[in-house]
């Protein structure tokens, strides 16, 4: 069969949708981006906040259009907004065919079987399941960067958050199978390894008894072939020392964390079942930048939580400023069905929480440029992204850079280069988020 896949929501959903097309591959399907030629539909979903099941839900029906001119035969919706809502699917839906639950993924194969037989079909597992897959990805960042989960769920149970309900608690992916995925992705051309997990920083512990991140990191780093591993999702109050040591040891290790801390109010904190306080924050972000000092750090923010007051947002402006991440995103809280934040008194105005929102990137933005200017006149190393030919140049990351969250370099270069290289580059100029520089020399590893 051609089969067509749409994946939306995180860079977790998107390791679970290259695990299902490697199985589709295996299986002998021809995977397609072709809409006009596909036979199956697969839209792997995202339910994390409400914007994101409108964009499912609407994916769901344009995808749905595609079988009335006779092409396509099966639309198959997988990931957390099947899970979530695994009965009203069918049901509101009817054009759909089977869904598919966030630990059921492995199954897409037999689900694909029993649906073309003419079986509407429901798989579902335990959210405590944790599918392990022996087969090789198919990659649809670019070949050169990939996303390598370590770990499925979470036992934070802050309380706006339904990723519990729909991914169960943590559970680690055992060692030989990260090091082993790690080690498919290397040879298939990888050089970029970027960390993810509901949380990163407690893998192990369900396993070992303890974290031992710094352990999997040290493995990970002896991977031939991988030149960048970019930790993301480490929440403050789990960074231990260990982890910070190999951050600043292993030249593999990007000196890049990415924090989310959502606020900095400890009346807010404790309203959103975080497990930090300000001066713990500015504890660990010290300690931080003291034993790394070029470390970048980013980190996201939710505003117009439930009972925040003009205090707690003052008290967060005050935050960023004193802080000065380097890269900073700001979300307005969404309520959601079935969290304890949902029925939290004092709901903030929908407008007053984009009001504060945008004060704090207005906040964020100086900071930005502040800290791109100070980039200036310093020797960079680039992983090269593509060409921009009707202005000459080529765009890369630096790495201060995840991919598709953080800002560009922009490249002058006198040498044809390919996406994947790294490449040596001054840089020239700054704006607020993003670079410009010259190559130096080229180099590829």
């Amino acid at each position: 069969m051609k089969i067509l896949f749409v994946s939306l929501g995180c860079d977790k959903n998107l390791v679970d949708s290259e695990v299902m097309l490697g199985l589709l591959r295996d299986k002998g399907h021809e995977i397609t981006n072709d809409e006009a030629q596909a036979e199956v539909v697969v839209v792997n979903t995202c339910s994390f906040i409400h914007d994101a099941r409108e964009e499912s839900i609407q994916t769901i029906l344009e995808m749905a259009e595609l079988k009335k001119n006779g092409t396509c035969r099966l639309l198959i919706v997988s990931g957390c907004l099947a899970e979530k809502y695994r009965d009203e699917v069918l049901v509101e839906l009817p054009e759909v065919d089977a869904v598919v639950g966030t630990t059921a993924y492995d199954t897409i194969c037999e689900v694909i079987d029993k649906s073309l037989a003419g079986e509407r079909v429901r798989s579902f597992e335990s959210t405590d399941r944790l599918p392990l897959v022996e087969t090789r990805r198919v990659l649809t960042t670019g070949g050169y960067s990939s996303y390598l989960k370590i770990g499925e769920g979470c036992d934070k149970h802050c309380t706006y958050c339904i990723i519990p309900m729909l991914r169960g608690n943590y559970r680690s992916v055992p060692m030989d199978y990260v090091l082993e995925d790690a080690r498919k992705l290397a040879a298939a051309g990888v050089k970029e390894l970027n960390i993810v997990a509901q949380e990163t920083t407690t893998w192990g512990k369900d396993i070992y008894g303890e974290k031992r991140l710094h352990q999997l990191l040290r493995e990970l780093c002896k991977v031939e072939g991988i030149h960048w591993i970019r930790l993301l999702y480490c929440y403050p109050e789990e960074i231990t020392d260990e982890l910070i040591d190999v951050i600043r040891t292993e030249p593999k290790i990007c000196h890049y964390l990415d924090m989310p801390i959502q606020h900095s109010s400890d009346a807010i904190l404790r309203r959103m079942g975080r497990r930090t306080s300000r001066i713990e924050l500015e504890t660990v972000i010290g300690k931080l930048r003291k034993a790394i000092p070029d470390i970048t750090l980013r980190t996201t923010l939710i505003t117009g939580f439930p009972g925040e007051t003009e205090e707690d947002h003052e008290d967060l402006k005050s935050f960023v400023r004193k802080m000065e991440f380097d890269r900073l995103g700001v979300f307005t809280y969404s309520p959601e069905e079935g969290t304890t934040a949902e029925k939290m008194a004092g709901q903030v105005p929908e407008e007053l929480k984009e009001s504060r929102r945008d004060e704090l990137m207005l906040l964020q933005q100086q900071v930005s440029a502040k800290k791109t200017a100070a980039m200036i006149g310093k020797t960079v190393e680039v992983l090269v992204e593509g060409r921009i030919p009707e202005e000459g140049v080529y765009v890369g990351r630096t790495y201060r850079d995840a991919p598709e969250v953080d800002g560009y370099i922009f490249l002058n270069a006198q040498e044809e280069m390919i996406s994947g290289d790294f490449v040596t580059a001054e840089v020239t100029g700054a704006d607020e988020y993003d670079l410009t520089g010259d190559v130096i020399y080229e180099f590829t590893k």
